[in-house]
This record gives structure tokens, C-alpha cells and sequence, in this order.
């Protein structure tokens, strides 16, 4: 039978868990333990039980209680005498040996007795092998919490008289961690602090020991406003000065050895890390470090900064680069480990003094206080040869002082920051490393043969590791140890990106630890972003985006802190100045989980303001490129304007802005979708259409719509679903895929009547009458035109009336109504030049230059298309010019120029074949046929006769190799 108190409530009889039922039996069995062997009132079994709200019932309920609790008892074999009623109350009666509270008290009383310090020791550590954890842990009772409060202070206390005992019986080797462990757990303790400081000295670690004291006072004078009372103020300058009265006594019990005195380390030191047996890659890199070092200048000091990332590799490039270039170092070189990124980092003051006694400097010789010890440190460098490696640096105030004074020597700095404001560092960044390099280190690792077995599978962990060196090694020696596990075993692993950080882990090393050091320097701010920013993707990001998802008009400085902590990568500078950042994908993951902790409704306004962004700038990018029917009117989805002088700047060249942003729009289209916010999806997506016919961009263009549309059909969002279905329609037209194209078009119209939007109706109807016009049916396509005008005029829509006008023109002009098209014609080129549009203007010019050439006129048609060439040109519209040029090499077949109208057909036929246009490129190869034709050379006419018609058969056109061919341009 076994009772326990001291650490969660414990009752085991005959080896059996004895059960309770409910909370109030185990309140009521702890107050009786509490107090066994005496008598226990019921009154206050009643104030336990309830917390001085008792009902009226309380003691007819505490007596139902004990007879519930006795039942349990027995019923494990416990005697029924166990709990015993007493006149007031009741009584558990047991053995020290049957309770571990009294077992603990007898150890304790045998200790006080004792005047062995060997056995008092024994004693103490029995009484708290009693323990199993904070007492009466499991129980809520706020009258049972002073005594488990009590109960918890003798144990600290009985702990601390132990180690202080063991300590003076020379077992400081055994002591020192639990006394660290100790220190922790009470923070305001000067004994546990005086014990551990001791401990530490004795350890030959004097800057630990230290440093264990300023946590004390940084504590106290922080958190209590008082200083450390005089006694641990004066250990810690008897520390400081190396007192020969704190070293371990002479001689002791069995259990603690001798100690040697400690050895005088004399010059030249040497404590540089063992190098990388496998190091690869950083050829230019080391090159560059080795000119640095190798030549220091008299009145100079070299110092490179290797800055980077979590897991990049800085450590090991800095003690490989060392080590290549220690002969140059014959004095010596010194290796200090600044533990920014831990939890304790390390302060300067004790990092000198520990350079200090690497120099044959010890006790009183070292000086107090941060100024004399850096002055003495630079004394004792001057005229020496010596190399500083300063590891894992946090900010320049923990490296200044390290620094020597005087030419000769050289430093090395690594640090996860930038450390910007070393004056005349030179500055390394490391990234990842090269795909070649990638693989060198993981071959090394893994085995040439496995490697060679399964190359595919070895590129795609290398690919789900980033290129990241910790991440490569961790990959490596997770295969290394399992030698039975193909490639493909840790690649499908490695593949589920929510499980890639807790696969990217073996023995001490993990990426995720790795990245969390970095993130533990960081303000609370920052974290946040750096959460938010990977919800983004892995896309490379504008500096702006930062604003919205933070909801600040300017987040520069909390972007400058994730640049600084290598966390958040500078990429480039894009075409428009943009500078454009990335996150490593690990990072991102990382970044993700984190984002998991912040509620979901923060995490969907912060997407939702950095889509409004996207859409302001894409909107305004998109009104400053030539006007183009398909650019929706904007609907619900909300913008978020961004700075003014910001997007003046980014949309002076708005096309050169969608260039930059391509890649990051279809991920914001996609973004939105994951999302489902179906309205900034489609307009996203619609955005960007003008930009994309202008440049000629189908995959993204289709892409965008695609994943637009998907969102848009879930929702049931018949606006967006019509508008997308236009959209890809144009661009079945352009691939001459007419059939998919009419399909689009009529259920676009369908939502469109649904709807009641008569202008995406108008625009549905028109984009048909261009499928009829391709397809030969001119009269139907004049009948839907005409229909699309009369919507448009009463709509009062002038762009698109001016496109109408023109297309009314071009379809007259097929039918020979050439006085109509003329009349058509000239609506459409005031219309056009009356709005400013001069894409609008070119397109009527090329369009009217048909009739011109028809009427006789050849030279009044090439003014025309000259004039409308150098339009699109200027304006970089790559297909439209080649529509010109096709009809620059028309009029040019006409007059049997070939000279000519050879070279404006072929470049436009280039483009056709580029874009995968092949009615327009099938009509430029029939020219130049018909012209070699007419110029004697069958075998190259026959030969492009055949290209065009293999063209045509590919659209269901083989019968149109002996008929006129119809304009399929817009």
C-alpha cells in the first residue's frame, strides 16, 4: 500500500490504481494524507472541498464522501480501519514507508541529526527521491495550495542544502547541471545562484560563472527593483579576481577527486574548430576570404562578415577558411562562440576575459570592466600575427570590443544579421548552394552508388531541401543511417511539405530548431510578418506587399529586420525598381506553421488587403496600356490603394510592371482561390488581360482564368464566371479553336441575359460576330455585330462603341459595301481620336487600309499601315504589328513586289507560328507561295502552298487553299 502527496495524488494498493469518483473524493483523500496519523476536522474537509462556498448539505455530503472514498479503498484491499471516524472528524493512520510526504520528513530529520556531511548528503538525496513532482499538482483546492506551496519550498530548500554540501565535498563536476536546472526553476534564489556560481568556477568555466551572476541581477533589478545583497556581490568578485579560497577542497570523501591546478596556456593559441571533412563549394567565396586574410595591411584590420540565413553553412565556411589560412597566423588563432542566436547570449566583457586567459592571462590580472579588459586585449594583439574568429554574432556592440586594435591580425564574423555597422567590414552573403555543389555534398554523404541508382530521386530531395546545407546534411545522414532505404523512400516523405520540417530532423540537428533560433531575436512584429509573408507563396515579393498584410500605410523598417536576420532574402531589383524579395522555401514552411497559431480570420483579412493591393495597382496598370474590350468594369471586390508616390513610380511603366509582376499575379489569382475570395480571383485574373494580349502572354493568360474560374463556378458567381469565359474564349480565337470559342461565348451570353449585364452581353455577341466573320459568315457575324452596337450606344459605352464601328466597317467592306464601310470606317477613326486612343486609332488605320488598297489606291493603303506599324511598335504590341505587317505584305502581293512583301509576310508569320495562330500564318505562307508562283519558281511555291494548307487542315480549313482568305485579325 502506497500513498503520495508529492507530485500528482497517488494511491496504489496491493498494485492496483485506486479510482475516485470525481474531483471531491481525491480533495478529500489529500487533506486526510496531508495531516496522516492525526486528526482531520470535518470542517475542514468542508472548506477543501469547496472553497468557502460550502452548500447547506456540506457535511451530510463530506460523510457521503468517506463512505464513497472507503468503499474504493476496500475495494482495492485496503483494511477498513484505514480511514477511521474521530469525534470532529477523520484519520488516516499510515507507515513513513506507506506515504511518501512522511517518508521525506524522516530523511529530513535523519539529515538535520547527521554530522557526517557524506551521510547528510545520502540523507537528503533519499528525501527528494521521494518526490515525483510539484506537490499535489493534479488538485485544485485554493486551501490545500499553501500547504503544497510549503511543502514545495522544503523541498528547494532540502535540494539546496544537498548541492551545497556535495558542492563542499568537492562534487562540483556532478552538481553543476542540476544546479543550472535549479537556477532556472527560481530565478530570485541567491543560494542556488551562490552554489551554481561556485560550481562553475570550480568547472573552470569562470565566464559561466559570471554570467550566471548578471542573470541574477539583471533579474532582481528588473523584475524587483532591488540589487543582490552584498554576500553573492562579493563572490562575484572574488570570481572575478580568481581567489584561491574558492577552489575545491584538497581533499574530500571518495566521490570527489583531486583536482590538478589548471594549467598556463602560453602563445601561440590554437582554437579553431575541427574543419568540415566534406566541405564543398564557395570556391569564389574562399578565394576572396584568402585574399582578405592572407594580406593583412600594417595600420589595418581585415575583417569579412559572413552573413546568412539559418543552416547556410557560415560556421563551416568560417572554420574552413580559418584553417586554409592559419600559417599566415603564426601567433595564433583565437575561436569565440558569442551564442547570439541561443538563449543566453554571450556579453563581451566575459568573452575578453576568456580571450584574456587564452592569452596567459588569469586571476587579478584581468582587469574589471569592459573598457580596461578590451584596452588590455588590444595591447596584448599588438604586433602580432593573429586570427579572431567571432561565431554566430548578434549585433555590433557584442563584436566591437573584440576587435583588435592594430594591423596584423584579422577577424572572421559570422552572424545570421547583416552587422552593417562594422566600419570597413568587408561583407560575404551566403546562400544556398549551387544545384552542382547541392550534389557533390549529398553524394558525399549518401554514396556515389545510391546516388547513381536513383539520380531523379536524389534531384528531388535536393529540391525539397532547397539546396540548404543543414537541410542536405540532415537528408544524408538520415540515408547514411538507413542503408536499406532507397531515394524514393525519403523523397515521398520529404514531398508532403506539412511534414518536411519534422522529416528534416536527426539527433540535435533540425532545420526547425534552426530557423527558431533566428526567429527568438526578432520583435513579436516581425514574426508576425514573416508569418504572414509565407502565406503568400514562394513567389519573389514587392517591399509594399508588407504594408497591407500588416495593415500599415509603410513596413519598411519590419521588412529591413527580416532582411537583416537573413530570414526574408533581397533578390533583385526589377525592371521597374521595384527591389524583390524572397523566402527560402524551408523558411516558408517554417513561416506557415507559424501562421497555423494566429487565428483564421486575422490570417483572411491580411490576404484579403494584399489582394486589394494587387488589384488597385493592377486596375491603374492596366487603364494606362492601350484600351482593349476585355478589361472588365471593376466590381465588389474592395481596393486598397497603396502610396501614392509608391504607385506612381511602379506604374510609370505599367507594362514593364505586369512584366515584373507576372509570376506574382498568377499567384495572387491562385491565393485568392486556395481562399475562396472567388471576386478577387476573377478580377485578379481579368486584370491582367489587356497586359496579356499586348504581350502576347496565352499560357499565363489561360492559367490566371483557369484558376479563376474554378473559384468562381463554386461560388456561383455568374458575373465572374461570364467575364473569365470571354476571356478564354479571345483566346480560343486566337488558336483558331472556334468551335470551344462559340461554346465559351453563348454561355457567357446566357449569364450575361441572367444577369442583366447588357455590356458583357454586348461583348459576348461581338466576340461571336468575330468567330461567324473568321468562319466566313459575314452576314451573321454583321447580324450579331450590329445587335452588340445598338447595346453599346444605348449603354453609352464609347471605347467599345469605336471597336463596333470599325468591326461594322470591316464586315461591310467583305461584302463589297465599300461606300458603307468608308461611312463606318470614319465613325470609327473620330470616335477613336476623340477618346485619345491611339491603339484604337492604328487598329482602324490597318483596317481601313483594305479599303483603300480595294479602291485603288495602294499607296494611301501603305500610309496607313505604316502609320498604324509604327503605332504598335512604339507601343511593343508584338501581334497587332504582325496583323499589320501581314497586310503591309497584301498590298505589297498585289502590285507582284515580292522584294517586299516577302520580308513583311515572313516576320509575320514568325509571329503567328510563335503565338500558335495558324490562320494568320496559313494566309502569309499562301502569299508568298502565290508570289513564288507568279515568279517562276514552282518547287518554293509548291513547298509554301503545302505549309499553308498542312496549317489549315490542322483548323478544319483545307478548302480554303483556292478561296479568298478571310481577316482573322481583331
Amino acid at each position: 500500500m502506497r500513498f503520495g502527496v508529492l507530485g500528482p495524488l497517488h494511491a496504489r494498493i496491493a498494485g492496483r490504481e485506486v479510482r475516485f469518483d470525481g474531483p471531491r473524493q481525491a480533495k478529500m483523500l489529500a487533506a486526510l494524507l496531508l495531516d496522516a496519523n492525526n486528526l482531520v476536522a470535518t470542517g475542514r474537509l468542508v472548506a477543501v472541498m469547496w472553497d468557502g462556498k460550502e452548500p447547506a448539505t456540506a457535511v451530510r455530503q463530506v460523510q457521503d464522501a468517506v463512505s464513497g472514498l472507503r468503499r474504493n479503498l476496500a475495494g482495492c484491499g485496503a483494511p477498513a480501519s484505514l480511514i477511521s471516524t474521530r469525534r470532529g472528524g477523520y484519520q488516516i493512520r499510515l507507515a513513513p514507508d506507506q506515504l511518501d510526504v512522511l517518508e521525506f520528513d524522516r530523511e529530513r530529520r535523519l539529515a538535520e541529526r547527521s554530522t557526517d556531511p557524506a551521510e547528510t548528503a545520502a540523507a537528503l538525496r533519499r528525501a527528494l527521491a521521494c518526490w515525483r513532482g510539484n506537490a499535489l499538482a493534479d488538485i485544485s483546492s485554493r486551501v490545500l495550495e499553501s500547504e503544497a506551496a510549503r511543502l514545495n519550498d522544503q523541498r528547494v530548500a532540502a535540494h539546496a542544502r544537498c548541492l551545497g554540501i556535495e558542492l563542499d565535498l568537492g562534487r562540483h563536476r556532478e552538481v553543476v547541471e542540476e544546479l543550472r536546472v535549479l537556477a532556472r526553476e527560481h530565478p530570485y534564489d541567491e543560494q542556488i545562484a551562490e552554489h551554481l556560481m561556485v560550481a562553475l568556477y570550480r568547472c573552470r568555466r569562470q565566464g559561466e560563472a559570471l554570467q550566471a551572476y548578471e542573470r541574477l541581477r539583471r533579474t532582481l533589478t528588473g523584475e524587483l527593483g532591488v540589487d543582490p545583497t552584498p554576500p553573492i556581490q562579493a563572490l562575484r568578485q572574488r570570481v572575478l579576481t580568481a581567489d584561491p579560497a574558492l577552489a575545491a577542497p584538497a581533499s574530500g570523501s571518495s566521490a570527489a577527486p583531486t583536482e590538478t591546478p589548471e594549467p598556463v596556456m602560453a602563445l601561440p593559441v590554437r582554437q579553431l574548430p575541427l574543419d568540415v571533412p566534406d566541405f564543398v563549394g564557395r570556391t569564389e567565396t574562399l578565394a576572396e576570404l584568402a585574399r582578405l586574410l592572407e594580406a593583412p595591411e600594417p595600420n589595418r584590420v581585415p575583417v569579412a562578415v559572413i552573413a546568412g540565413g539559418p543552416g547556410v553553412g557560415k560556421s563551416c565556411l568560417a572554420t574552413h577558411a580559418a584553417r586554409l589560412a592559419s600559417a599566415a597566423f603564426p601567433d595564433g588563432q583565437l575561436y569565440l562562440d558569442l551564442a547570439a542566436t541561443s538563449d543566453e547570449p554571450q556579453d563581451p566583457a566575459l568573452m575578453l576575459a576568456e580571450a584574456l586567459r587564452a592569452l596567459s592571462i588569469t586571476g587579478s590580472g584581468i582587469p574589471d570592466g569592459l573598457p580596461a579588459r578590451a584596452a588590455l586585449y588590444r595591447s596584448l594583439l599588438a604586433g602580432r600575427r593573429m586570427l579572431v574568429v567571432l561565431d554566430d554574432a548578434g549585433h555590433a556592440d557584442q563584436v566591437l570590443p573584440l576587435l583588435p586594435g592594430a594591423g596584423g591580425c584579422a577577424v572572421v564574423i559570422t552572424s545570421r544579421t547583416l552587422l552593417t555597422q562594422l566600419p570597413g567590414a568587408r561583407r560575404f552573403d551566403l546562400d544556398m548552394l549551387s544545384p552542382p555543389e547541392a550534389r557533390e555534398l549529398f553524394t558525399g554523404i549518401v554514396g556515389q552508388r545510391r546516388v547513381d541508382r536513383e539520380p531523379e530521386e536524389a534531384d528531388a530531395i535536393l529540391g525539397c531541401c532547397g539546396n540548404l546545407p543543414l537541410a542536405i546534411r540532415i537528408a544524408g545522414a538520415k540515408l547514411a543511417g538507413r542503408p536499406a532505404w532507397t531515394l524514393r523512400v525519403l523523397r515521398e516523405r520529404l514531398e508532403d511539405e506539412s511534414r518536411r520540417l519534422a522529416e528534416l530532423k536527426i539527433g540535435d540537428l533540425s532545420v526547425r530548431a534552426s530557423v527558431g533560433l533566428s526567429l527568438r531575436l526578432l520583435p513579436p512584429d516581425a514574426v508576425r510578418a514573416l508569418s504572414l509573408l509565407g502565406l503568400l507563396g514562394a513567389c519573389t515579393l514587392p517591399g509594399w506587399v508588407l504594408g497591407p498584410l500588416l495593415d500599415r500605410a509603410d513596413a519598411d523598417e519590419v521588412l529591413d529586420l527580416l532582411v537583416d536576420a537573413n530570414l526574408v532574402r533581397l533578390t533583385a531589383t526589377d525592371a521597374v525598381g521595384q527591389p524583390r524579395y524572397r523566402l527560402h522555401d524551408l523558411i516558408r514552411t517554417c513561416a506557415v506553421e507559424i501562421a497555423a497559431e494566429l487565428p483564421a480570420e486575422e490570417k483572411r483579412d491580411a490576404i484579403a488587403r494584399a489582394l486589394a493591393s494587387w488589384l488597385d495597382l493592377a486596375g491603374r496598370a492596366a487603364a494606362r496600356l492601350p484600351a482593349g474590350i476585355l478589361l472588365p468594369v471593376p466590381a465588389s471586390a474592395p481596393r486598397r490603394p497603396v502610396p501614392g508616390a509608391v504607385a506612381d513610380r511602379l506604374l510609370a511603366d505599367p507594362a514593364g510592371w505586369f512584366d515584373a509582376e507576372r509570376d506574382t499575379l498568377l499567384a495572387a489569382v491562385k491565393l485568392a482561390a486556395d481562399w475562396r475570395m472567388d471576386e478577387p480571383a476573377w478580377e485578379l485574373a481579368a486584370a491582367a488581360v489587356t497586359y496579356y494580349d499586348h504581350r502576347c502572354r496565352y499560357q499565363d493568360w489561360e492559367h490566371g482564368h483557369r484558376l479563376a474560374l474554378d473559384a468562381v463556378v463554386a461560388a456561383g458567381n455568374a458575373r465572374g464566371e461570364s467575364v473569365l469565359l470571354r476571356g478564354l474564349a479571345q483566346l480560343h480565337i486566337y488558336r483558331d479553336e472556334f468551335d470551344a470559342a462559340t461554346r465559351a461565348l453563348e454561355s457567357s451570353a446566357g449569364l450575361c441575359q441572367g444577369s442583366g449585364d447588357k455590356r458583357g452581353e454586348a461583348l459576348s455577341m461581338t466576340m461571336l460576330g468575330t468567330v461567324s466573320r473568321v468562319q466566313g459568315h459575314y452576314a451573321e457575324a454583321l447580324d450579331r455585330v450590329e445587335q452588340a452596337h445598338a447595346i453599346v450606344v444605348a449603354e453609352g459605352d464609347p471605347h467599345l462603341e469605336a471597336q463596333l464601328s470599325c468591326s461594322i466597317g470591316v464586315l461591310r467592306l467583305v461584302r463589297g459595301d465599300l461606300d458603307e464601310a468608308q461611312f463606318w470606317f470614319d465613325a470609327a477613326l473620330r470616335q477613336a481620336e476623340a477618346l485619345g486612343d491611339g491603339h484604337r486609332v492604328a487598329v482602324v488605320l490597318r483596317r481601313c487600309s483594305r479599303l483603300h488598297d480595294q479602291r485603288g489606291d495602294p499607296d494611301e493603303a501603305l500610309r496607313c499601315l505604316w502609320q498604324a506599324l509604327a503605332t504598335f511598335e512604339e507601343l511593343a504590341d508584338e501581334r497587332c504589328a504582325a496583323y499589320t505587317l501581314l497586310e503591309v505584305g497584301r498590298v505589297y502581293a498585289g502590285q507582284h513586289d515580292r522584294d517586299r512583301a516577302g520580308p513583311a509576310l515572313e516576320r509575320a508569320a514568325e509571329v503567328f507560328h510563335r503565338h500558335g495562330d495558324r490562320q494568320d500564318e496559313a494566309a502569309c505562307w499562301q502569299l508568298i507561295g502565290d508570289l513564288d508562283d507568279a515568279a517562276g519558281s514552282p518547287d518554293l511555291a509548291r513547298q509554301h502552298h503545302e505549309r499553308a494548307l498542312r496549317l489549315w487542315r490542322t483548323i478544319g480549313g483545307a478548302n480554303q487553299e483556292n478561296g479568298p482568305v478571310p481577316p482573322s485579325s481583331p
